[in-house]
């Protein structure tokens, strides 16, 4: 909101043509955005103990982590606020993928503020049913995959990576693709926060990812010369990536091993929609499975555990999702916590460096 009051000075001063250019404001809402949630994170978790808003821990789960039962949770109010309050200075309020992003990621927290919330007032892990979940958030991507094509934000082509041109155009049969896509990341991204500082370390990768995706994208001659979808104004979610990346280092500040707190659903719901949402306005829906690729195992591990357990009575893992299935093996939480970390740094290298494979 602030880039709308400062830029237009730069008529009378100079200095504030900074407010220009996108790599200026996104190391602006990295910075803020760190600093917010640092600060403010530790007020936040005073609040929550204070009111004894814990977290349940699953009476099925590893047994080592039952000590954690009443740790604070919610953490995700601490990211959601920070991103919003570094994007509030640094973001550009008359970009449409700004906006439709910004408002998945508001549903998607509100979804998720309400499935903690009923958790924490009903002390069990029962919070809204897994319907009410898919309901809203399928409803949520589907208005925001319509806006997105309404308002010529994206096209319905399909590209695939290491290929120069759209592979398949489908038509309105894209309101059912792009909001797979979303939905499949929040959910992802959900089942992937389970150990203390797991998640948030493949959102930040990932949103660096995509960050430097959307910037190539949103600029007419990069995208021309490195052969990928030219997307107005998607440039602009560079600045929401980093703020993303930001608010994250802040959140591990606190969340990593031992936690202090806790994502919650309110977190990494509403983070996965947003990962996915960008992923989809800067078209590359197939190329997010390696960028997020933690998550792809993620949720993969838990398919794979309940259909096989329901179609031949025996499990792959020893427990899904896959990271508690290395604890079982004997792997310290820690351990298994950097391990999928260094992986997931792998791959959003991998990622960029398709940009010179097509």
């Amino acid at each position: 909101m602030l880039y709308h009051i400062l830029y237009p000075l730069s008529q009378s001063f100079s200095a504030f043509n900074l407010f220009r250019y996108i790599t200026f404001r996104s190391v602006i809402a990295f910075l803020l955005a760190a600093f917010v949630s640092i600060v403010w994170g530790k007020y936040f978790i005073g609040f929550m103990r204070k009111k004894q808003f814990g977290q349940v821990v699953r009476d099925d789960g590893p047994q080592s982590h039952l000590k954690k039962a009443g740790t604070p949770t919610m953490g995700g109010v601490v990211i959601i606020g920070s991103i919003l309050a570094a994007i509030l200075v640094s973001g550009n309020f008359f970009s449409a993928p700004i906006l439709i992003t910004l408002a998945v990621l508001l549903s998607y927290f509100l979804l998720g503020f309400l499935d903690d919330y009923l958790k924490v007032l009903k002390k069990n892990s029962d919070g809204v049913s897994a319907k009410g979940k898919l309901l809203w958030q399928f409803g949520t991507a589907v208005l925001a995959t319509y806006a997105m094509l309404y308002f010529d934000v994206i096209d319905t082509k399909i590209y695939l990576p290491f290929f120069k041109d759209a592979v398949l155009d489908i038509g309105w049969g894209y309101l059912v693709f792009g909001p797979f896509v979303i939905v499949g990341s929040s959910n992802a991204v959900n089942l992937t926060d389970g150990l203390d500082g797991l998640a948030i370390g493949p959102i930040m990768t990932s949103a660096a990812s995509l960050g430097i995706l959307t910037y190539v994208s949103g600029h007419v001659e990069m995208a021309n010369y490195l052969f990928i979808p030219y997307v107005e104004g998607s440039g602009e979610l560079t600045v929401l990536a980093l703020s993303v990346i930001g608010a994250g280092v802040g959140f591990l500040w606190y969340n990593s091993y031992p936690a202090q707190i806790f994502m919650g659903d309110v977190g990494s719901l509403s983070l996965g929609g947003l990962l996915g949402t960008i992923a989809v306005i800067s078209k590359n829906e197939f190329l997010f499975v390696l960028i997020g690729g933690i998550f792809v195992i993620e949720a993969l591990s838990v398919i794979l555990q309940v259909g096989s357990f329901k179609l031949r009575g025996k499990r792959v893992f020893k427990m899904a999702p896959i990271h508690h299935h290395f604890e079982l093996k004997g792997w310290k939480e820690p351990k298994v916590i950097v391990r999928f970390w260094i992986i997931s740094i792998f791959l959003a290298l991998l990622s960029v460096a398709t940009l010179k494979m097509r």
